[in-house]
């Protein structure tokens, strides 16, 4: 429609800029323009926003746009979106859950076992000719691990489930103990860390879940655990991380973020216990597309005035 003035603010997966440039009237502020002088042209215009899970909005952006009404998240993490000041000013936010959830899983469990088996020091041991010099080393099993999410929400649920089938005893942490489960609970993630072989990142990143994954979290997993994190970057203090896996305090870790996207320490590109990617967790033909069909939906809802599909707030 003619007014249904939507804003990307950084380049999004091809399809989703053909659906958007179909339906809206689409304006692009990405990082090779002046975006001060962009919003200030514009500012007047843009009644939605719409990013990724790196999509900047907060304060000052939304400052910066008077007649927003809308910004519709093509991901399920909001921690750059400044919610308080959303709902102060009245303006909606959705995200995509659920239709993620599966890969993300999927994902979680593939590192698991990459990490223990050594999957991809295997591959390149063989594209090396090496194995005719002599058989690899022997590496560790995954089933019967005992596997400890940080985060029992969508996402950590569907890893318990996937883990279990392994024989995987389950614990976690969270804010709160969930009543429907019989998953052990334990009242901290350092009490987590302390009595499982896997600890498996799974929340969302609050100002609470900063840096939660600290020394202490890492120490009491060990050299012989791993850690696996398919959340944000910014959950593990990375330079501890780093150095516990150089000076093997900590067995391994599989890892699809970092605290600085697309930046990673390149003291891990050398470590074999350390399986790195580039944050795919939902990056499947399949589940694109329903994430984005999904932050269409929800434009299309807000600007017919029904009633939105995912709202957060």
């Amino acid at each position: 429609m003619e007014n249904w003035n939507v804003m990307i603010v950084c380049p999004l997966w091809s399809y989703l800029e053909e659906e958007l440039d179909k339906r809206f009237k689409l304006f692009r502020c990405l990082k090779t323009q002046d975006k001060q002088l962009f919003l200030k042209e514009n500012s007047n215009s843009i009644r939605a926003l719409v990013g990724a899970s790196g999509i900047i909005a907060d304060a000052e952006m939304i400052d910066m746009l008077p007649k927003l009404e809308i910004i519709s998240s093509f991901s399920v993490g909001l921690d750059t979106v400044d919610l308080v000041k959303c709902k102060e000013k009245g303006i909606r936010v959705t995200n995509t859950p659920d239709v993620l959830t599966e890969d993300v899983a999927d994902t979680a469990i593939a590192l698991m076992i990459t990490t223990l088996r050594k999957i991809c020091e295997s591959d390149r041991y063989v594209r090396k000719g090496l194995w005719t010099k002599g058989g690899y080393r022997l590496t560790t099993k995954f089933s019967g691990k005992s596997v400890g999410i940080l985060g029992l929400g969508r996402i950590g649920s569907a890893i318990a489930t996937r883990a279990e089938a392994f024989g995987c005893p389950i614990s976690y942490y969270s804010r709160l103990e969930k009543p429907d489960t019989n998953y052990k609970y334990y009242p901290s993630v350092l009490e987590l860390a302390k009595n499982c072989q896997i600890l498996v990142v799974a929340c969302a990143l609050t100002q609470e879940t900063y840096h939660i994954i600290n020394r202490e979290v890492i120490e009491a997993v060990g050299p012989k655990g791993i850690i696996v994190n398919i959340g944000r970057g910014r959950h593990i203090d990375e330079p501890e991380l780093v150095s516990a896996l150089v000076e093997g305090r900590l067995g391994g870790a599989g890892l699809d973020v970092f605290e600085n996207e697309p930046q990673v320490p390149e003291q891990l590109f050398e470590l074999d216990n350390v399986v790195l990617l580039p944050h795919v967790g939902s990056a499947t033909w399949e589940t694109r597309k329903a994430m984005a069909d999904l932050v269409v939906a929800n434009l299309e809802a807000h600007f017919l005035n029904k009633p939105l599909l995912t709202a957060v707030v």
